[in-house]
């Protein structure tokens, strides 16, 4: 609990320092906060056990619907009045029309034609021309070994691979879009962005496999480009390792605007899933417990990889340079990583992650299946505004409520 860190270099530890000189103190998920309590701070909270709160994050329905999606949010207006743009409680209206087959297909409309733009945009800007009748499997966001965007890579070499040794079986199509910032100094993840693009060059030049898969790196992921991608994603990836996340908001602006989930029991994840119901988000691995209880017993990646023949053959193509020909011994870090190391149990996740990715085809199969636990998606969104979590921390924290004043529109306000 010493403020000063008792290494050969004395440095301030600035997180105990701020739980000492705060009056309050709170993770931003529920599950976040517990990890917080029990296991991160928990000296901490046994003395100052009134400090520690929840504040489960939030984001504006202002931009990531009413702004980004204007066909969305007209259909939604049309059905349950405009209330819901500063009380977004109010979508939950929405789940009496679950069985409205003309609503649906207004909803699945909106989300065609919110593909088709962001198609036409990326053969635009990246000269990729993409399927708008596969599903658009999306994960945005920092590029971190936790975050496991590697995960989903094996998962892209896996439908490769099915794809390549049986080429007239059926198959749902999917384009696959990545997008994310490393830090310079992030080796493994700069790395992990070259594995994306690698793969991405042979995928998508491969004859065999046609427009059945694509996979994209989004160049520049930000804010604006984010506006874009949000509206036309079916499923939003959302595959950190179970206690790894603090809460997430690139997973709560997917929900909004109609994209089905497919996640760990992680951060905000899991407040979804109770919100939504788990008929309506595809979970899959091990929980928080798991994890710890395998790293307790000892974890060895070799034990997952032995039983696992898919996984042995997409290590196998990454250890004899089957995506870098022409690098000889390029991703010998990532083959390493995940046979020696295996930090983030990406291994031990595998064969539940393919399971459940087969569950999301079968459901694609059903049109008016997928669109209802759409709707429920957007439905169960009301928890995750910020205008929930920035009047909790008006409250409970601050101690203001809010004000009756209206503040004039800022061309009328007065000068200083």
């Amino acid at each position: 609990m010493s403020l000063v860190e008792e290494t050969d270099e004395k440095k301030i530890n600035m997180a105990h320092l701020s739980i000492v000189g705060s009056h309050a103190i709170n993770g931003v998920a529920a599950i976040h906060s517990e990890i917080i309590k029990n296991t991160t701070f928990r000296d901490f909270f046994e003395m100052y056990s009134d400090r520690f709160q929840n504040k489960t994050n939030g984001i504006t329905p202002r931009r990531w619907l009413l702004l980004c999606n204007p066909g969305l949010s007209d259909v939604i207006t049309d059905k349950i009045g405009e209330d819901w743009v500063t009380d977004l409680y109010k979508l939950k209206e929405l789940k009496n029309f679950i069985t409205d087959e003309n609503f649906l297909r207004d909803v699945m409309k909106v989300k065609h034609e919110n593909k088709m733009k962001l198609a036409a945009y990326l053969q635009k800007t990246q000269n990729i021309k993409i399927n708008c009748s596969s599903i658009f499997d999306i994960q945005v966001k920092r590029i971190h070994e936790y975050k496991r965007q590697l995960l989903n890579i094996l998962h892209i070499i896996y439908m490769y691979n099915k794809i390549k040794k049986n080429p007239n079986a059926p198959c749902v199509a999917r384009t696959v879009m990545i997008g994310g910032k490393a830090a310079p100094g992030y080796h493994m993840a700069k790395l992990i962005i070259k594995l994306i693009t690698a793969v991405g060059n042979i995928v998508n030049n491969d004859p065999i496999i046609g427009d059945r898969l694509k996979v994209v790196f989004l160049e520049n992921y930000r804010v604006s480009l984010a506006e874009r991608i949000m509206p036309g994603a079916d499923l939003s990836e959302q595959i950190s390792t179970a206690g790894t996340e603090a809460s997430g908001t690139g997973n709560m602006k997917f929900q909004l605007n109609g994209a089905l989930t497919i996640g760990t029991l992680d951060g905000a994840n899991v407040e979804m899933c109770e919100e939504m119901g788990p008929e309506n988000i595809f979970i899959f691995g091990m929980t928080v417990e798991e994890v710890e209880e395998l790293k307790k017993k000892g974890y060895n990646p070799h034990t997952y990889i032995e039983k696992c023949p898919d996984l042995k053959q997409i290590l196998e193509q990454l250890r004899n340079n089957y995506f870098c020909p022409h690098e000889p011994g390029l991703f010998n870090d990532i083959y390493n990583t995940l046979t020696h190391h295996d930090t983030y149990m990406l291994c031990a996740d595998f064969d539940s992650y393919i399971k459940c990715q087969a569950k999301v085809d079968e459901l694609f199969k059903n049109p008016a299946e997928w669109a209802k636990k759409a709707v429920y998606n957007i439905a169960a969104s009301g928890k995750f505004s910020s205008d929930r979590t920035i009047a909790q921390y008006a409250r409970e924290i601050w101690g203001v409520e809010p004000s009756d004043l209206k503040l004039p529109p800022p061309a009328e306000a007065p000068s200083e």
